[in-house]
Order: structure tokens, then sequence, then C-alpha cells
């Protein structure tokens, strides 16, 4: 008698993650960059971006668990110094350091936001910035230990 399962092929297989932590790294910061991005369209057409991200809410009345859609917050890395902005990038809650002593990249106004967020996005997509990742990684995960 012949079974379902015995009409189909089985064999033992494992799959292998080919994924190095710095691809990760780096697919991780391409995700908040373009986070930022959208919140750059969205001020500049005077709308408000605000995603949403999943949480287990315990309701008080009842004591159940409830899965809820919540506002996520999000920051933005550009801020105004009197009458120019700074733009910093940031991996988690650590700000990049771009070159030796330097975080911030200094814009005329915020038409320029947009741009250099794409150029940075490109920037991290070419591995240029992949040591300055993994250096304020390696520093998380140092002060865990």
């Amino acid at each position: 008698m012949a079974t379902l399962l015995s009409t189909l092929k089985l064999v033992t297989a494992t799959r292998e993650n080919k994924t190095s932590p710095v691809i990760q790294r780096r697919q991780k910061l391409i995700n908040k960059i373009d986070e930022q991005i959208s919140l750059a369209i969205a001020q500049a057409n005077g709308e408000t971006y605000s995603p949403t991200k999943f949480k287990n809410i315990v309701n008080v009345e009842t004591g159940e668990t409830e899965y809820k859609a919540m506002p996520k917050r999000i920051r933005a890395w550009w801020w105004e110094t009197g009458v120019k902005l700074n733009l910093t990038v940031r991996y988690g809650a650590r700000i990049i350091e771009l070159a030796k002593g330097k975080n911030s990249i200094e814009l005329e106004n915020f038409a320029a936001v947009l741009p250099t967020l794409d150029l940075i996005r490109k920037a991290v997509e070419a591995g240029e910035l992949d040591e300055a990742v993994t250096k304020v990684s390696k520093a998380v995960e140092l002060k865990l230990d």
C-alpha cells in the first residue's frame, strides 16, 4: 500500500546561511537609510511619515495579550545648526564615523538631504562604510559582554 508521502522524493538537507555578518550589517543600514529617505520625502511634501511595527500589548481589563500595530518612532538623522543642516549616519543608536574624526555631513539646506541620503545609500551598497559599521558593531558587542 503506497502512502501519499512515498510519492514524494524525500532527502536529508540543511539550509546554509551564506550571508556574512558584514552583508547583514550592510543590509540593516540600507534599511535604516531607506526609512530616512521616506521621512525626508514626507517632510518635503508637508506630510508625516509613520510606519508601523507590531507589538504584544497586555489588555489591563481582560489580562489578554493582543498583537497590535503601533506607530514606529523614527528620529531624523539631520538637524538645523542655525543657517545650515548637519546629517549623521547611525547604526542602531550609535553615530558612524564617516572619516577620521568626522561624524557629520554639513548641508546647505533641507533640499540637499534627499540627494545626500541617496549618495550614502550607494556608498553603503558599494561597501564603503563596512569598516566603520563593523567598528561600531564590535563596540556594541564588547559593551554587552
